[in-house]
């Protein structure tokens, strides 16, 4: 059931991610897969509280991990244009190959792990 009280650039579901090294995701974000950083609310300087990437279309929401709220990543499929040159250039950003770009039926395929312990599974058409 989808809501007309939606925020705009918010969709009815999106991820939360609890990781550690929530600035640096944010710069993997951006290199990776262009995202642009909409929002960030920090608890100290060092700690981010709340943070939200614009990254094709979808948000993804996001905090430090503390004491309270232990790490919870996820694993995300990812449309992209081209799945070569995005799956390198997370390699180039500290990712570690998790399954290498195949030909699948749905497309162009290879997982990858970022560096704050989400798996991505980035695909183009």
């Amino acid at each position: 059931m989808k809501s007309d009280k939606i925020p705009e650039n918010y969709q009815a579901v999106m991820p939360y991610l609890i990781i550690e090294g929530a600035v640096g995701f944010i710069r993997f974000m951006q290199d990776v897969f262009g995202a642009k950083e909409t929002y960030r609310a920090m608890r100290d300087e060092n700690i981010i509280a709340h943070a939200e990437v614009m990254c094709g279309g979808s948000t993804i929401m996001f905090a430090d991990a503390t004491e309270s709220y232990n790490a919870r990543p996820a694993g995300m499929f990812i449309y992209v244009d081209d799945a070569d040159l995005v799956y390198e250039k997370a390699l180039a950003a500290g990712g570690q190959a998790v399954s290498p770009l195949t030909d699948q039926e749905y497309g162009r395929s290879g997982g990858i792990l970022d560096p704050f312990g989400n798996t991505w599974w980035i695909t183009s058409l």
